[in-house]
């Protein structure tokens, strides 16, 4: 069973069918599908799935916090299981494709107190840009 699937058991989330389908196709490491691509992997699965409810569940997930909507570049959101492990994102410039990256220094400590302005920060994010092997 994957780690969302086991965060969504122990929520009680209700784990229809279709729910767990779309949970299924989410599942792994460096995975940022965009909804079309959950539905038609999930159509795989159980044809009978309707875009809709695919669109739906995603939103719930997302509300729920247990999936992190990224958007790179004006592209189509992409959906990222990995909500509550803490990473950055890089990304192929030219293709669009998204790998999750575990930076050793805290990106948050790196903001000096001058160039905080008095906010009290709760997050960053940061996003490296590049070509991928199959671009470069």
């Amino acid at each position: 069973m994957s780690d969302l699937l086991e965060r969504l058991r122990g929520r009680g989330w209700r784990m229809t069918s279709q729910r767990r389908v779309v949970a299924e196709v989410l599942d792994g490491d460096h995975v940022h599908l965009t909804a079309d691509e959950v539905h038609a992997r999930a159509a795989q699965r159980l044809p009978e799935i309707s875009r809709a409810t695919v669109y739906n569940a995603l939103g719930e997930l997302v509300a729920l916090g247990e999936v992190a909507e990224v958007t790179t570049d004006g592209r189509a959101k992409r959906y990222d299981p990995n909500a509550h492990h803490p990473h950055q994102h890089l990304v192929c410039s030219a293709c669009g494709l998204i790998r999750d990256v575990h930076p050793t220094d805290d990106p948050l400590a790196g903001l000096p107190v001058d160039e905080r302005f008095g906010f009290a920060l709760s997050g960053v994010e940061v996003t490296y840009r590049g070509l991928c092997p199959d671009c470069a």
